[in-house]
């Protein structure tokens, strides 16, 4: 398809800054099929039953954007470096600025207490990064050194913060890795977990580390020539095995957030069945392909042309997704990372219903 039937128009002032104070107040477009409903997200349960099960990506972003100094015979010279995925043992793919300035056994002095080498370059600015600590050493260096690496939406309009440490995370995150956060996760708070769980409807955790890959623009003009970057994720057999017998018992799978979306169908089967998964995936979902795993998706809304815009067309309609976005537009909903939400409902699975 071409990439440029997934562009809007967004007014700047609809880009959220900030978070609403009151996570779970931010507003709640329903879209079902071509109907649209304005609502809350503390309305979230309304439209969900006994016997549904939630999927929510456990990430924890970690503090991933470096700024540092490159050593070497030609001269030394300032780079900024953006963490996005972690090959182990010290080992990270990372995105940088300017790209040019480095070359392959360059060394990156980012403080007098960390160092990493240039082991590979690659394309649109990525290189392979060997860093001169233990996994658990590095944490720790990264917390010392790093910035929280807000979205390039946000942080171009002002600088990260304090309050950024704990508005950029989950109130669920867990494990460290990520160097983007699961926002459509970021409107839960305990409260809302609470009119979950007194529903009876299940909570199930995956881990999706997600990537910086996630704000890069699509550069081609056709979808099919796309290259997504590759992000490490995790489903445990228990959650797997909770997640099949839900849907044996009647049960649909909510997503939230596409990652976790992506994982699940990355780890779904041609017959929808879950299995375990511990490995990277580059999943990549236009209008299209047949979901197997997801029935209903909440997630915030999305940037023009991109790949989340492109997942959410092909998971609600394309014809669907473009009007509810000129509604939330109309509207002043807020957009992207600190935004509002939205919940879908899958398109084919309406439209069984309707015959």
């Amino acid at each position: 398809m071409k990439v440029d039937l997934f562009d809007f128009s967004l007014p700047n002032e609809l880009i959220a800054l900030r978070p609403i104070t009151n996570r779970d107040r931010a507003r709640f477009l329903v879209v079902k099929g071509a109907a649209l409903s304005d609502e809350m997200v503390t309305d979230l349960t309304h439209h969900l039953r006994e016997g549904d099960l939630m999927i929510f990506n456990d990430t924890r972003v970690i503090p991933a954007r470096l700024k540092g100094i490159r050593e070497a015979n030609r001269g030394n010279a300032k780079v900024e470096i953006t963490l996005h995925m972690n090959m182990d043992h010290g080992l990270w793919k990372a995105f940088v600025k300017p790209a040019k300035k480095l070359k392959e056994g360059d060394k990156i002095n980012f403080s007098d207490r960390l160092f990493a080498k240039v082991e590979a370059k690659g394309e649109m600015g990525e290189v392979t990064l060997q860093f001169d600590r233990t996994a658990e050493e590095l944490t720790k260096a990264l917390h010392d050194v790093g910035v929280m690496p807000l979205p390039p939406y946000i942080a171009a309009q002002r600088p990260v913060d304090d309050q950024d440490l704990e508005d950029y995370q989950t109130v669920y995150s867990k494990h460290d890795g990520a160097v983007a956060a699961p926002t459509a996760g970021l409107h839960f708070t305990h409260e809302l977990e609470k009119l979950i769980d007194d529903k009876k409807i299940g909570r199930a955790f995956v881990t999706l580390h997600v990537g910086a890959g996630t704000f890069l623009p699509v550069k081609v003009d056709e979808t099919d020539d796309h290259k997504m970057h590759s992000e490490w994720g995790e489903i445990s057999r228990e959650v797997a095995d909770q997640i099949n017998k839900t849907r044996s018992a009647g049960g649909r799978i909510i997503a939230v957030g596409t990652t976790s979306l992506r994982l699940l169908e990355s780890a779904a089967d041609d017959e929808g069945i879950i299995h375990p998964f511990c490995k990277a995936t580059d999943i990549f979902i236009t209008p299209g392909y047949k979901f197997k795993a997801v029935d209903i998706l909440m997630t915030n809304f999305h940037l023009p042309k991109s790949t989340l815009f492109m997942l959410v067309s092909a998971f609600a309609g394309y014809k669907n997704m473009l009007s509810a976005y000129r509604h939330a537009i109309k509207n002043n909903y807020r957009f992207y990372s600190y935004g509002d939400s939205s919940l879908l409902f899958r398109q084919d699975q309406i439209e069984d219903c309707q015959k």
